[in-house]
């Protein structure tokens, strides 16, 4: 009965935790993306990322390198590929238990561990290589924070654009991909 009771208890508390994690709303010229926040997975992320929301950081910007069947990255450049600046980078919270599996919401990095700003990408596909399996500059990983909960039909549309070299960089979308907004849901 004491197990029993145990057993209920974790569980409740997991269900209240997932309903204090916060969801945004992610307006692109291609649909709209629903977002749950993982603030019980990786909290340092998803304040880093409502820090950039709130202030309208994203709004405007474009998802600047796309490949398909591997994922989505936006959140740093303008339309005509300006760099946006940004806050200081954030401790990585890359997890073992929390993967990158399609759908999920990572932040993007360079190969300095701890370099994440405001860079995020949506993962196009379980991206295991991706995951969390040691502490070296190899093997730490990329923080997951977050999963579509709705749109993902929008992230496989932007997934299928014609990409190319775009101002030295590559994977970029031909056709801006921008995201007008991302708000708090109401």
């Amino acid at each position: 009965m004491r197990a029993l009771l145990l057993t209920l208890l974790m569980a409740f508390s997991t269900v209240v935790a997932a309903q204090d994690n916060p969801v945004v709303v992610m307006e692109t010229n291609k649909g709209t993306i629903t977002i749950e926040l993982w603030a019980d997975k990786a909290p340092i992320s998803v304040e880093n990322f409502l820090r950039y929301t709130d202030n309208s950081f994203f709004d405007g910007l474009i998802f600047h390198r796309v490949i398909p069947g591997f994922m989505v990255q936006g959140g740093g450049f303008s339309p005509d590929m300006v760099q946006k600046s940004t806050y200081d980078p954030i401790e990585n919270e890359a997890r073992a238990d929390v993967p990158n599996n399609r759908g999920t919401l990572a932040m993007a990095r360079t190969n300095i561990i701890n370099s994440a700003t405001s860079q995020f990408f949506i993962n196009h596909a379980d991206n295991g290589f991706l995951n969390h399996t040691n502490d070296s500059q190899q093997g730490f990983g990329y923080a997951v924070f977050g999963e579509v909960i709705e749109g993902m039909d929008v992230v496989d549309e932007i997934a299928g654009v014609g990409t190319g070299s775009v101002s030295g960089y590559s994977d970029v979308p031909l056709e801006a991909i921008v995201i007008n907004s991302i708000k708090r849901a109401e």
